[in-house]
């Protein structure tokens, strides 16, 4: 209530100085007015903590959406928003736009108020920093994710606590991640939204550079948690709890990873499993991937 009379004051003032003064100088008063108000519309906030992780051995930093309203008093639904190779848990706020366009899906009433956690699994020199969201040698980051981020970050911040209230999105090796996380944990995610996957290795998808110690670990991790054969060699039971989880497969038409989303999909559809594609124009970019999000959160809870 403080806060909204120190708002609203200057306002008033504001108001009564534009009867003494010219219509330009009006104008630009009115532009200020509109900015102040628009300011006030949205009170989201994007806080960085970390996660003191011992089975990698390092605080591991993440990013978290709060969504105009957040309190701590009510459980939120959560998303857990993962990057790119060669990206960090700062990319989907600083070259995805991720706040603006939260905030425009919630206050539109397209998406439900969420919290949204974007985790670091990596760094630019994929041949010196562990990349990648499954075990590896040295590096048991999928353990990490659920036994240490996930139930810390779901009571630090009063969000999630059950599968209805928790989805999972990604872009490239975060579409992929996001993807095997679902399929191998179906009781804890609703849904899924995977844009521009990296599904399995085909050898192209990374360059290993100089030295190729962690992208090839990388790489071998990739294909042995191969999205793709996880369905192909699912069982009726797995193949029933695969449908229990809501399925969004994104990519475009000119993305070098875009027949392993359509097979992905063209899978899903012999095993009977239901699931949305979208194929668009574009490619393997954030122009893309931003155009994504606007779907991803409505779809992963719809207002």
């Amino acid at each position: 209530m403080h806060g909204q009379k120190a708002y609203l004051c200057p306002i008033r003032y504001v108001i009564c100085t534009m009867n003494m003064i010219g219509l330009r100088m009006k104008r630009f008063l009115y532009s200020v007015i509109a900015v102040m108000v628009a300011s006030s519309v949205s009170a989201s906030r994007v806080e960085t903590c970390s996660v003191d992780s011992r089975l990698l051995g390092t605080a591991v930093w993440y990013n978290v959406y709060l969504p105009d309203g957040y309190d701590g008093s009510v459980c939120y639904p959560v998303a857990y928003l993962l990057h790119g190779l060669t990206d960090t848990y700062t990319a989907w706020v600083e070259r995805g736009d991720m706040q603006r366009i939260a905030d425009e899906a919630i206050s539109s009433g397209r998406a439900r108020p969420m919290v949204i956690v974007m985790p670091n699994a990596g760094g630019p020199v994929v041949s010196e920093t562990w990349n990648g969201y499954f075990n590896m040698p040295g590096w048991p980051y999928h353990d990490f994710f659920f036994q240490e981020l996930l139930p810390e970050v779901e009571k630090r911040y009063n969000c999630g606590g059950a599968k209805e209230r928790r989805a999972i999105m990604g872009l490239s090796m975060g579409g992929g991640g996001s993807v095997v996380y679902a399929q191998r944990h179906t009781d804890m995610f609703c849904a899924c939204y995977a844009m521009s996957a990296w599904l399995t290795d085909d050898g192209n998808a990374v360059r290993q550079g100089k030295n190729p110690d962690k992208v090839t670990l990388l790489k071998a991790a990739v294909t042995e948690n191969s999205a793709l054969g996880f369905v192909e060699t699912a069982d009726e039971t797995r193949l029933d709890s695969l449908r229990r989880v809501r399925w969004f497969v994104d990519c475009g038409d000119d993305d070098f990873l875009f027949d392993q989303s359509v097979r992905l999909h063209q899978l899903m559809r012999v095993r009977r499993i239901p699931g949305e594609l979208r194929i668009r124009n574009g490619g393997h970019t954030w122009t893309y991937w931003q155009e994504a999000l606007r779907m991803a959160l409505p779809f992963a809870f719809p207002g």
